[in-house]
């Protein structure tokens, strides 16, 4: 055994691929000087910060004060009101907000000397290189002799774990370790350790925990399990990787790399493959044919084409059959239905591999195994953050010692400011002794600031440099005379790196199902816009074409010919109550609807008046985006999704205007509704304004403080919680804060409306989760905020149409884009059992993770909480209600939150804006009291992340079969994709009623009428109303005589000069399918609708045949007529007669137009040539 503490050695120069920071899209080949690591020394720096937090100082700056040509920069701080209101008139200048500034993080050109900050490294690896470079450690590195035992890293700084593995991997790779595993537990800091190695230039991948159940109604993860086979396959192939997993993982079972290829199936364009024996494969295996693919384990077949989507798959495949040839293979959204990449070839796996191996025989003789603070695994390097007995008497050559900057939580602008000028002495000392200084940052926003704060602070050639990544905490290396810093000590903002996992980056994320009206079903109730409500009963062939049948009330039957599908829609009603089919003939129906449409248009009219005031009250128009604003938005730590963007865009336009706002921002369970408000916060209070934030609970009052604080951390602005969790010297403080108006933002619950509260300049109130607030605080809102901007943030989803049909009405917008890297929760429903209990709070804690206990009895939670102890001893159980002491509830949450306990065992209290990354188990006592939206928001507390998440609802055993608790439940599970919240709405309106959305009065007409009627009345009253006509939409009718428009028509037909107009079942055999298709087909109103239809079929479904073709020219026409004001198209013979307002079309001569082409094919084209011409 070799113990390395002084001897190093060095080797030649190789080539390998790295990582550039700097460019992550890039990949490179460069030479690298390649080097056994050192030994690093972690230890407490005396010179760390000890200021206390409460320090007396001058009154801080209330708003930006930027010079026009400049960098922004921070005002120097004014004493007493008078100054600080000085600095609130100095107002940013504006920037356009299309088209920002490029972050000098990425610009090219001189170095930024002007700030003390030069351009950073074209390579993230300089401060390797300098490290296994240095002559010392060259000189002591040539004299160890390989392969002479373990080699021991000891007392290496947590922080620079990531550099002492990127140096180890490229000094291993220079000697032939070309794969390398590392070993760390636990696997929560898989993801932090890959982002920082990719800071120093080494990629690598994360092997996900085995995904296996642990107990009995407990699934496997499909999407682990996905990317985890997708891993092992890369690891069986590559001849050079780099590899992190938990140190349990080289004795859990995996498949084989034989096995693993022997399962394979290869897919290959231009190959030969029976699609019945392939379907007939699917089957044997246990994959669900369907009609449309929405979830793993699925196939659809529909002509040529088949859909499927693997267990093990990344995405799901479109494979186009042309007799028994591959013709092509791709791959396509979930979603949309749409494909999004072609692929030549792709290799599968039909079924689970069997498990007959262990990971250990994936590792190829010269594997290098590094283990990270565990000697009981095999390997040949161990880093210890700690030191050995044997090794405390040692004297390190190259120390890694924690940052001696300090710690700062995100806290007030004003008691950091102390520590921030500790900071930056210390920063100047490091100059002046010749240190080289790093610091790493988040993303762009957080360098651009840091550039604010140091420009009157560090010499203008400091050279300090910078680095875009992840890093925890920073540190030094005195032998190099090196520091690194993280900015996240100090801005205070600390985050759980996700790395990009192979197999994660591409994934498409599950579809977003709503409850649209083609999924009628044989039996299900349905409304015809004539005839009232009826029972459907099928598409069967009638005498001109396909038909729709319903069933009216003593069995009387209506054939609705297809394409008048748009008049017909599912009935959704009120609270699971089966409304009378109504009779064919009676005048019941007629009132019925004229009484609800009288009833909408008021509700309408009432809607718009309410608008309208608001229109023409003065407000306050916010300025444009200035350079602040532009740094806080590149701060935010992800990704913003399309529908988030456009929310802040409509949001932003709402507060730039004088009229005041009133825009309802509804989304999903998770999907970014608070970066809107935080967003639309920040650009009201550095506008000169106030703001407020009022919650529905003092849990989510504290969480969304903690929330501002950090992202506004780095800015001088004062933000304050007032809640009944604050001392009464603490609420005053606030309250006259908020009269005086020293305070810029304050965070509450009713609190906030009560009599003593009073703003000096209040500008933006935001207000989540409006309807859980009583009636009479809404009236109080009303009052108090009637000339004031209003953002309302609803996480309870409302259904699309209902939504569409109220955007005329009201400012709204929608979030239902999914983050990146989310999956959808998975969703257990079960007897109460302690087994299931006991396995899923192991299964979590195994993985790092946290769990919530929702037991919603004040009364017996203390009992349940001694029995999650009996059943897991290991687990830390803290319990929290509304009915606790605050402080004692107050600690509980921060115990939780802070990851010092294990499972949290509560009531509702955890039911809104709780986000605790690290929580990705919840199971549901008792789920059967719950109503299914709120099912649905406890089960959003989990899955926040792109960590597989799972929901485990309990019953009582005797609920397990019947009931409304019952359907309920099965409703959320059948729901699981994400996004599903609109959809959620939908069954929610069938299970409880919508009193609470529409009221009352509009409650019972929807019983009457059904949802999707309603929402097309109510959309088009508004229409009415604003000028925009509302009538429901006619379309031309059109005849010819060569048409035969049904497929059983056509099989009997052998006349001559006939032409198919049909969607043929042999394409499209599943009678859901073509309603759909002929609904879409009914709907679409311009030609340019029906080339995105007819672009959408070829790609869902594949060749159009001719019949279908012809159909689509059929709808041209009517289209084509219909915006023209046709009424009528008739082809006979050579004559084409038209009809607008009851009156012949003719031409000069007083004739019919002519046509001369004589097929039946041509006759279209030239008819659909002519009205292009009107």
């Amino acid at each position: 055994m070799v113990w390395l503490d002084r001897e190093f050695f060095a080797y030649p120069t190789t080539r390998i691929p790295r990582f550039l920071p700097d460019r992550p899209s890039e990949c490179e080949a460069t030479p690298r000087v390649a080097a056994w690591p050192w030994q690093c020394h972690a230890r407490l720096s005396q010179a760390e910060d000890q200021t206390p937090r409460q320090v007396a100082g001058p009154s801080r700056p209330r708003a930006p004060h930027l010079r026009r040509g400049r960098q922004p920069r921070r005002p120097q701080a004014h004493s007493g009101q008078a100054g600080r209101r000085a600095c609130r008139r100095v107002q940013a200048p504006a920037i356009p907000r299309q088209g920002a500034k490029q972050t000098s993080l990425h610009k090219s050109g001189p170095a930024r000397i002007a700030c003390g900050v030069s351009e950073p490294d074209k390579s993230a690896h300089a401060l390797v290189r300098r490290a296994v470079t240095h002559p010392d450690v060259v000189e002591r590195l040539a004299r160890w002799v390989v392969g002479e035992g373990e080699l021991h890293l000891d007392q290496v700084a947590p922080a620079a774990h990531g550099f002492v593995l990127a140096t180890l991997c490229e000094a291993a790779a220079d000697r032939g370790h070309q794969r390398i595993w590392i070993l760390r537990d636990p696997a929560r800091d898989h993801d932090r350790l890959c982002a920082e190695m990719e800071l120093w230039g080494t990629q690598a991948w994360v092997l996900p925990p085995l995904p296996d159940p642990v107990g009995d109604g407990l699934p496997a993860d499909p999407e682990a399990t996905a990317e985890r086979h997708e891993i092992l396959d890369l690891v069986a192939r590559a001849d050079r990787c780099v590899m992190i997993c938990a140190s349990d993982a080289w004795t859990s079972t995996a498949p084989s790399p034989a096995a693993l290829q022997n399962s394979k199936i290869r897919l290959a364009t231009g190959s030969r493959m029976d699609p019945q024996e392939w379907c007939a494969s699917l089957t044997e295996h246990g994959y669900e044919r369907v009609p449309t693919v929405a979830a793993r384990g699925q196939f659809s077949v529909r002509g040529g084409m088949v859909d499927w989507f693997g267990w093990q798959a990344t995405l799901p495949l479109r494979i186009e059959f042309f007799d028994d040839v591959i013709e092509s293979i791709r791959e396509f959204d979930l979603d949309s239905q749409s494909s999004v990449a072609r692929v030549a070839s792709a290799d599968v796996l039909l079924a689970e591999p069997a498990a007959d191996a262990t990971l250990a025989d994936y590792r190829r003789d010269g594997d290098l195994v590094i283990s990270i603070d565990n000697e009981s695994v095999a390997a040949d390097v161990f880093l210890h953050s700690d030191s050995r007995p044997e090794a405390v008497d040692i004297e390190p050559l190259l120390e890694c010692i924690a940052s001696p900057v300090g710690v700062f939580d995100a806290g007030d602008f004003v008691l950091d400011e102390v520590r921030r000028e500790n900071f930056f002495r210390r920063l100047n000392e490091w100059k002046r002794d010749g240190w080289e200084v790093r610091m790493v940052f988040s993303n762009p926003g957080e360098e651009e600031r840091f550039e604010e704060l140091l420009e009157s602070r560090l010499a203008r050639d400091f050279g300090l440099v910078p680095m875009l990544g992840e890093l925890m905490a920073g540190f030094t290396i005195p032998v190099l005379r090196s520091a690194v810093l993280s900015s996240a000590e100090l801005f205070g903002r600390y985050r759980t790196p996700r790395a990009t996992r192979r197999g994660m980056s591409r994934r498409i994320q599950a579809a977003r199902a709503i409850a649209a009206a083609e999924e009628m079903e044989d039996g299900d109730l349905v409304v015809h816009y004539e005839y009232g409500v009826a029972r459907f009963r099928g598409i069967h062939d009638g005498d001109d074409g396909e038909e729709l049948v319903l069933e009216y009330r003593d069995g009387a039957i209506l054939g609705v010919p297809l394409e008048q599908a748009h008049l017909v829609g599912r009935y959704v009603g009120m609270g699971g109550k089966t409304p009378p089919l109504n009779k064919l003939g009676s005048s019941a129906w007629r009132n019925a609807r004229r009484a609800a449409e009288k009833s909408i248009l008021d509700y309408a009219s009432t809607l718009l008046r309410v608008q309208a005031e608001r229109e023409h009250q003065p407000g306050h128009a916010h300025p444009p985006d200035n350079t602040w604003m532009q740094e806080f938005e590149h701060s935010f730590h992800f990704r913003e999704t399309p529908d988030q963007l456009r929310a802040i865009e409509e949001t932003k336009q709402d507060l730039e205007s004088p009229r005041p706002m009133d825009r309802l921002i509804c989304g999903d369970v998770g999907f970014g509704k608070t970066e809107v408000a935080i967003r639309a916060v920040f650009k009201a209070v550095t506008g000169g304004k106030q703001a407020a934030v009022l919650v529905p609970t003092t849990v989510l009052a504290e969480q969304h403080w903690r929330t501002f604080r950090e992202r506004m951390s780095d800015y001088p602005l004062r933000i304050e919680l007032l809640n009944r969790f604050r001392t009464p010297s603490e609420t005053r403080d606030v309250v006259h804060g908020l009269a005086d108006g020293s305070v810029d933002l304050v965070i509450g619950t009713h609190r906030l409306v009560s009599g003593d509260v009073s703003f000096k300049n209040l500008g933006l109130v935001v207000i989540d989760e409006e309807q859980r607030f009583g009636v009479a605080h809404k009236e109080r809102f009303k009052q108090l905020f009637r000339q004031i901007d209003v953002l309302t943030l609803s996480a309870t989803p409302i259904p699309r149409t209902l939504y569409m049909a109220l955007m005329g009405a009201r400012d709204m917008s929608t979030i239902d884009t999914p983050p990146p890297n989310r999956m959808p929760v998975t969703t257990t429903v079960c007897a109460y059992d302690e087994r299931v209990i006991r396995d899923a709070i192991r299964r979590e804690l195994a993985r790092g993770g946290q769990v919530f206990f929702l037991h919603n009895r004040v009364r017996t939670i203390t009992g349940m909480a001694d029995r999650l102890r009996e059943l897991v001893p290991e687990a830390r159980v803290v319990v929290g209600h509304g009915q606790m002491d605050k402080d004692e509830l107050e600690d509980v949450m921060h115990t939780f939150v802070n990851g010092n306990a294990d499972v949290l065992l509560s009531t509702t209290i955890i039911e809104t804006g709780i986000d605790i990354p690290n929580a990705n188990t919840i199971l549901i006592d008792r789920a059967d009291r719950f109503g299914l939206a709120d099912l649905y928001q406890l089960r959003g507390r989990v899955g926040r992340t792109g960590i597989q998440a799972y929901a485990i609802l309990l019953l009582p055993r005797d609920l397990m079969t019947t009931g409304d608790a019952r359907k309920r439940i099965h409703a959320i599970k059948e729901y699981t994709a994400l996004g599903s919240g609109f959809r959620i709405a939908m069954r929610d309106l069938e299970i409880r009623g919508a009193g609470s959305l529409l009221g009352t009065r509009q409650s019972g007409h929807i019983a009457q009428i059904g949802f999707d009627l309603y929402c097309q009345l109510l959309r088009q009253s508004v229409d009415r109303l604003k000028g925009r006509g509302g009538s429901t939409r006619t379309p031309a009718t059109f005849r010819a005589d060569f048409l035969v428009q049904t497929e059983a028509a056509w099989m009997r037909s052998s006349e001559a000069g006939k032409l198919p107009a049909f969607l043929p079942a042999s394409w499209l055999d599943e009678t859901t399918l073509r309603i759909a298709a002929y609904r879409e087909l009914s709907n679409a109103a311009i030609e340019k609708d029906i080339d995105a239809l007819e672009a959408s079929w070829r790609d869902r479904h594949g060749r159009i045949p001719g019949p279908a073709m012809n159909l689509l020219r059929l709808a041209r026409i009517k289209a084509l007529a219909g915006n023209h004001g046709i009424a009528s198209v008739e082809i006979q013979g050579e004559r084409l007669m038209l009809q607008r307002n009851g009156q012949p079309i003719l031409l000069e001569g007083r004739r019919f137009p002519r046509l001369k082409k004589e097929s039946p094919e041509g006759k279209l084209a030239e008819t659909i040539e002519l009205l292009r011409m009107f």
